[in-house]
């Protein structure tokens, strides 16, 4: 079984202030995302994708938005989920958080 130990991990620059790290099989991706410019006065600029989507928030707080369901504020251990095509968003009340993503197919928008 293949391993991927965190500190030998590349991280992945999407922006200043949000890393990415990745593993991923043939039909299934986990991305941790390190977000360090929190908070937010507004909200990031939803968008949607094929993919289908779990996350958990491993560290931090934010408000999840959704398409079509209520804003949620979560918090370290919350979860939530993204179904294909889905307009959604974050905004981070946190300084910090991670948020630990998976995706099925891959993203091979990430590769």
């Amino acid at each position: 079984m293949p391993t991927v130990k965190f500190e030998h991990t590349p991280a992945h620059t999407v922006r200043p202030g949000l890393t990415r790290k990745l593993i991923y099989a043939q039909n299934l991706m986990t991305a941790i995302l390190d977000f360090t410019d929190g908070p937010w006065l507004e909200r990031e600029a939803p968008h949607a994708h094929a993919h289908e989507q779990t996350s958990y928030v491993a560290k931090g707080e934010i408000i999840f938005y959704c398409e079509g369901e209520e804003d949620a504020h979560l918090k370290e251990g919350d979860m939530f989920v993204v179904p294909s095509g889905k307009l959604h968003t974050i905004r981070l009340l946190s300084n910090e958080a991670r948020l630990v993503d998976s995706f099925t197919p891959l993203r091979n928008d990430f590769l």
